[in-house]
């Protein structure tokens, strides 16, 4: 039997128009197809440097579900991969909306 694979280990570089900066998105799944760890993350140091530059993020490090926001992190409740997906994807198209406003 083996143990955790990682099958997702994706970067995209945005262009300005999307805000810059780098998507991150790392997954692990079980030998069933189960999420067991993830790793999503907005990283732009020009928006925010602390942090390595990571603006927001979900992850399970050390097993414990929890988002970081501009070097801030808290506990996340977590039903389902998909539906911390969705809100990562949700926080961060909000996010660049602002910071497009502010650059206006």
């Amino acid at each position: 039997m083996s143990g955790p694979a990682r099958t997702v280990n994706d970067r995209f570089y945005l262009p300005k128009a999307r805000g810059g900066g780098v998507l991150r998105r790392e997954v692990w799944v079980d030998e069933r197809g189960r999420v067991i760890r993830y790793n999503l993350a907005y990283i732009n140091p020009l928006i925010y440097a602390g942090d390595n530059g990571r603006v927001l993020g979900f992850d399970s490090a050390q097993g414990i579900h929890h988002r970081h926001y501009m070097g801030k992190v808290e506990a996340v409740s977590f039903d389902n991969f998909e539906a911390i997906a969705r809100r990562f994807e949700r926080e961060w198209n909000k996010l660049v909306k602002e910071v497009s406003d502010e650059k206006d």
